[in-house]
């Protein structure tokens, strides 16, 4: 095991702090927090949003500090629901 391997990064998600290996990616760290919402990420109930609330990747690497929100998605109705017209 290399010492890359072994360090540890702290991450906050919702608010929480949350110790995850370097090099882990986004979702490793959310299910870290919290296997419930990863598994609703992986499913695309929920949104992972940056510290600025723009929607992020999860499979992007984490860095020491940094900050995910986590977003229900909200789904659209039917395309025949919006177009309002009536035949």
């Amino acid at each position: 095991m290399t010492a890359e391997a072994s360090r540890s990064v702290r991450v906050f998600i919702n608010a929480n702090g949350v110790d995850v290996p370097a090099g882990a990616s986004i979702l490793d760290a959310v299910r870290t927090w919290s296997a419930a919402e990863a598994a609703a990420v992986t499913r695309g109930e929920k949104l992972v949003t940056d510290s600025r609330g723009l929607s992020i990747e999860t499979d992007q690497r984490v860095s020491a500090g940094s900050i995910f929100r986590l977003l229900p998605v909200r789904k659209r109705q039917a395309a025949a629901d919006d177009s309002g017209s009536e035949d």
